[in-house]
């Protein structure tokens, strides 16, 4: 299905660099190219190990990427296949895009079909993506410099025109997370992600992840994508999370999801690494990631965001129909007092510092604990969120609306009373083709109902012409939450929406805090008014918003860390592993692993110092003896009103004092926190006196550490782990006692192996992957010298 396309230049070239390095030759400006394209790689961002990855391609020469002399931060917008025109309704097509305002196109969306492998469904010419045309409609003419027709041909057309937009395709969303829709229309539950990703029994299914990998990198070489988006909603142990029609394949995996989704965005980090450094290119990886602090309870500590070049953060969907708390559907703050987090005690127990986690400036600070700034980017819905029959509140908010006539497949005998009719114009069908309650309506036809507006496209979704609108649609605002919402008394409606006050708001926001930019579901919901036609349709207010604040705006945080880091790094391994599972990962308490793979002996009293997100309240501790202490917090009182007023608690830990580290050894003690936080980051290791990073930070312009060491070996050849040249050899004869390491050779979960003077233990199947080049969290695990 997929076209051929040529060789490319790049390709051919990196051909020539391997021949080279065969020979034993590095020509210098190979060399110079290395040094370059890691002046330019992002702050944190993995960096496949053997791989020169073209960072400079997108990228400048301190990590910031490049997007033109107007945007400043990211203006992302999600396109979806389905609004065609084709069923009667207006459609939104490549045309219909604010080109010279968005910096970033994500295509929604593409699945995982029956074979693992990424997929649009079967080329005809009623496959939106790749076959369909639009005879007639101007700006929808076909490019035929391009052997495929459909969206994707329109995208590459006026990509021609307005180079610096990116184009990804975006993989799974809602309704193909453990599925797709076959050509007929009808669901196909094959499992999609969670099976593609992970066995029945928990396991990660690698076989899998690498078929799917490698049916990216070719969709994006077919196509002329600049990336992939990752959609998986949602890999977490939390039960019942995500589409309750994946429950029943998702449930009995809930224990394995987030090895999996690791495992899946580190396999294509480096498959995209290794297509980029052939195509002379830099490939992006994304996520759609969730907000809610429920959902991130069950993804341990988020530690795939290392392998993204940036994360899109899905703030909205915080309140809806789901449940009878009647909320914002993305507001920006806390107010303290939010119905469905103090029904859960989260405002009077403690533990949790007041900390209301159902907003997007949480969301924001729990990804900026392993994320600089300008690697994050915040969702803004361009479609509403509502209820009917609501009671309590002021003018609805914070009251309660519930039913027990749920959606059909939901599995739940209590929901939230949604808003349907012409409440509720962009509903989803349930499982038996009836309107799903949900008060979803797209921006302008919201904007219409708040300005008393029948608009003439209701007969397209079923309304009559002379259809009247009951009671009136006050607008409302809150400043302290920064969300604007229609409230109609006579009904008892409450729709929760977006508009020029509060996207301004947040825009400011965004650049107030140097964050990377936002991104937009999806842009058919945006609006303009129509003078000749007296009402509003789709169009571009809410993105020149964006677009007007984001372009004379300063450069983007490009630095994790907001204290000055050493530039050495010693090669500490620190991991968080033994989660409790859904519901019972509370208190949050796992273990944290530090691991000395260097070869000097670590004393006891040894200082280790780390922050960790704002998102949990300044109050972790441990359970075994290392004095943890919070020695700063950005964030101090009670609750977050208003938001988050700073980014990190700096935590300080020390080794017992008859406690050493020798090398490979490792020591694990009881870390107990009360929110979720990502991977804590800007790690410090205070050794002879001498403060040093560590290499598992990922941080730029950092240089490999060489203390003195006593008790440990020496410096064994050269190196941290001892590694002399990598060249081969596993020390003197009789040492190790696991057969060498082969490149090209099959290994298994299981299979040990020696090389470089250590012993290393496959986790799962892999092939050419060097040990010691993968990571603390890679392939192969670290047994120890030998």
């Amino acid at each position: 299905m997929f076209a051929r396309t040529r060789v490319r230049a790049g390709a051919a070239a990196a051909v020539t660099a391997v021949a080279g390095l065969l020979v034993g030759v590095l020509t210098p400006s190979v060399a110079q190219a290395q040094e370059d394209h890691e002046s330019c790689r992002p702050d944190g961002l993995y960096a496949t190990p053997g791989v020169d990855v073209p960072y400079c391609t997108v990228y400048d020469s301190a990590g910031r990427e490049k997007m033109g002399a107007d945007h400043q931060r990211r203006v992302i917008g999600y396109f979806t296949s389905w609004r065609t025109g084709k069923d009667g309704r207006d459609a939104y097509l490549a045309s219909d895009i604010p080109w010279e305002k968005v910096t970033h196109l994500n295509y929604a969306f593409a699945h995982v079909d029956s074979n693992n492998r990424l997929s649009v469904g079967p080329h005809n010419a009623d496959n939106p993506a790749t076959g369909m045309t639009w005879p007639g409609v101007p700006g929808a003419e076909m490019d035929p410099a391009f052997s495929y027709k459909g969206h994707f041909n329109q995208l590459n057309k006026f990509k021609k025109q307005h180079p610096h937009v990116k184009t990804l395709v975006s993989v799974g969303g809602w309704a193909e997370t453990g599925g797709y829709f076959g050509p007929d229309g009808e669901r196909v539950d094959s499992g999609g992600f969670y099976t593609m990703a992970t066995n029945a029994d928990g396991s990660v299914n690698q076989a899998g992840i690498n078929t799917f990998a490698d049916s990216a990198v070719k969709f994006l070489r077919d196509y002329g994508f600049n990336g992939l988006d990752i959609d998986y909603e949602y890999a977490t142990s939390m039960k019942d999370a995500g589409n309750p029609l994946d429950w029943a394949i998702a449930n009995p995996r809930r224990a394995g999801l987030n090895a999996g989704y690791s495992a899946l965005m580190k396999t294509l980090r480096e498959k995209l690494d290794r297509a980029g450094a052939q195509d002379g290119k830099h490939y992006l990886l994304t996520v759609a990631a969730p907000s809610s602090g429920y959902l991130l309870r069950g993804m341990e500590t988020y530690d795939t965001a290392k392998y993204l070049d940036y994360v899109n953060i899905m703030s909205y969907d915080l309140h809806g129909a789901w449940n009878e708390f009647v909320g914002p559907n993305a507001s920006l703050f806390d107010d303290g007092k939010d119905a469905e987090l103090a029904a859960a005690g989260v405002y009077t127990t403690s533990q949790y510092g007041g900390i209301g986690y159902l907003n997007t400036d949480w969301a924001y600070r729990y990804f900026r604990g392993a994320m600089p700034a300008g690697r994050i980017n915040v969702g803004l819905p361009y479609y509403t969120r509502g209820w009917k029959n609501v009671t309590g509140g002021t003018d609805g908010l914070w009251g309660r609306s519930s039913t027990t006539n749920c959606p059909a497949g939901a599995g739940l005998t209590k929901c939230g009373d949604g808003a349907v009719g012409i409440d509720n114009l962009w509903h989803d069908l349930d499982t038996q083709g009836k309107e799903s309650p949900a008060g979803s309506n797209p921006m302008w036809h919201a904007k219409n109902l708040e300005k008393g507006i029948v608009g003439d496209y209701v007969t397209q979704y079923g309304f009559p012409a002379d259809t009247k609108l009951t009671g009136t649609y006050a607008r409302k605002y809150d400043s302290t939450l920064v969300a604007p919402w229609l409230w109609n008394a006579d009904k008892k409606v409450f729709l929760s929406t977006e508009d020029e006050q509060s996207v301004r708001a947040k825009a400011d926001w965004v650049v107030d805090q140097g964050i990377g930019g936002t991104m937009m579901w999806e842009l058919a919901g945006d609006y303009s008014w129509n003078a000749a036609k007296g009402q509003y349709e789709p169009g571009d207010t809410l993105t020149t918003i964006m677009y007007d604040a984001f372009k004379a705006a300063s450069p983007y945080g490009a630095k994790r860390a907001t204290i000055e880091m050493p530039n050495e790094t010693l090669d500490i391994g620190v991991r968080f592993t033994d989660f409790a599972l859904g519901d019972s990962n509370y208190p949050i308490s796992p273990k944290l692993r530090i691991r000395n793979n260097t070869q000097t002996t670590l004393p006891g009293g040894t200082e280790f110092q780390f922050d960790y997100a704002t998102s949990a309240p300044g109050n972790a501790k441990d359970q075994s003896g290392f004095g943890t202490t919070i020695i700063r917090s950005d964030h101090t009182g009670s609750g977050n009103v208003g938001g988050l007023r700073g980014d990190y608690h700096r935590v300080s830990l020390k080794l017992p004092a008859w406690q050493s580290l020798a090398p490979g050894e490792e020591v694990s003690l009881d870390f107990v926190y009360y929110l979720p936080v990502s991977t804590p980051s800007n790690w410090t290791v205070t050794l002879n006196g001498k403060k040093y990073g560590i290499a598992a930070d990922l941080a730029r312009g950092t240089t490999p550490g060489t203390p003195g060491g006593d008790n440990g070996g020496g410096d064994n050849g050269g190196g941290d782990n001892g590694g002399g040249d990598n060249g081969g050899g596993t020390g003197g004869p009789g040492e190790c006692t696991a057969a060498a390491w082969e490149r090209g050779k099959v290994y298994n979960g299981g299979d040990q192996v020696s090389w470089n003077d250590r012993t290393w233990k496959a986790k799962w199947w892999t092939q050419n992957d060097e040990p010691g080049t993968t990571g603390q969290w890679g392939v192969w695990e670290d047994l120890g010298a030998c």
